[in-house]
């Protein structure tokens, strides 16, 4: 095939895996962010919320409130993450060792609720499997506080900051020539719209998250993650605590930090995290390991996810053109796959 000329608006996990995928298969590829440059947020000041996201690789958790398309979708990209980290000249990591949901005996009837969801909706090899007392004990010593455990064996995480900064490398030394501190105001066929010029191309992507509005009915579902630094406290895989009003995660990083976080909040406010918030995901972390009480607070951060009124992705063809938005809180999730999936129907 010959090599095309291709435009990105867009630097965050999508514009990142389609400038490292189509700058591989020999196209000339050129992405515009607002962004000062390629770190993450505190460097740069990018709005991409591939930064604030845990990583959590969970095609089956997901299944709670997101049907088959998601699901499979998961699945592939669980699948592909790992042959896309291999290809990577900077270390990213990625563990596929499962993860774990928790309920304490007070909520049992929503874990119940939850876990038969599941059940009803995944296939064999990716049931929840019940564990006793002894057996979580075995998996995460550091847990001790909920009293019922399942474990889901096909799941796993990826360090999103890893991720973002060595895909943006490895597009660099490809040929990608990023545009920083430059915000597409439009996409049309073929072009990309900077202020008052206008960059020509043989095919041009829209993967701007919240940024695509108007263009897009996406609204921003914000998130909050806690960054807690708790040396001695060991955890191995991702952990969701079930509860009746919020399902709040903690997912294991490098030098002895955990990140805690609520899976969503109906709310387009970057504003800091909130008391309530504070209060609320803390209380359950501890609650599930209650050695992190010695725990020292990093960071804190909130960032928008981008959602369609359905909260479905959509990738969307037209002339000279492509819209791939709405990943909501399944970003790197599904990202791979969906890339996969586009360029599959272009052709590309």
């Amino acid at each position: 095939m010959a090599a095309k000329r291709i435009g990105i608006a867009g630097a965050g996990v999508l514009g990142r895996l389609l400038a490292f995928t189509l700058s591989r298969a020999g196209h000339a590829v050129q992405v515009f962010d607002p962004a000062s440059g390629p770190g993450p947020r505190a460097d740069s000041g990018s709005l991409a919320a591939g930064w604030t996201a845990a990583g959590m690789l969970s095609p089956v958790a997901e299944l709670e409130r997101a049907g088959a398309e998601v699901f499979a979708l998961g699945l592939r990209s669980c699948a592909l993450w790992p042959q896309i980290v291999q290809s990577l000249n900077q270390p990213v990591e990625l563990r596929m060792e499962g993860s774990l949901l928790l309920a304490h005996r007070s909520d049992a009837g929503t874990a119940q609720r939850v876990v038969g969801l599941l059940q009803a909706k995944a296939d064999a090899p990716h049931q929840p499997q019940p564990l006793t007392p002894a057996q979580l004990r075995e998996l995460e010593p550091s847990i001790s506080g909920p009293a019922l455990a399942w474990l889901l064996p096909c799941e796993g995480q990826i360090h999103p900051i890893q991720a973002l900064q060595a895909l943006a490398a490895q597009a660099t030394a490809q040929g990608v020539q990023w545009h920083w501190d430059l915000a597409v105001s439009a996409v049309e066929s073929g072009a990309l719209q900077v202020g008052d010029a206008q960059h020509r191309f043989d095919h041009v992507f829209d993967v701007r998250g919240v940024s695509a509005k108007p263009a897009l009915p996406v609204r921003g579902v914000r998130g909050e993650v806690f960054w807690l630094h708790a040396p001695g406290v060991p955890l191995h895989r991702p952990v969701r605590l079930l509860h009746p009003r919020h399902s709040v995660y903690l997912v294991p990083r490098p030098d002895d930090v955990i990140v805690v976080g609520a899976s969503e909040i109906e709310n387009e406010d970057r504003s800091p995290v909130s008391l309530r918030s504070t209060l609320e995901l803390l209380s359950a972390a501890h609650s599930a390991i209650p050695a992190l009480a010695e725990a020292r607070v990093l960071h804190t951060e909130t960032n928008l996810r981008p959602a369609l009124p359905d909260n479905l992705p959509v990738v969307r063809h037209s002339a000279g053109k492509t819209e791939i938005n709405g990943l909501f809180r399944h970003g790197w999730l599904i990202a791979p796959a969906l890339v996969e999936q586009a360029l599959h129907e272009l052709s590309l």
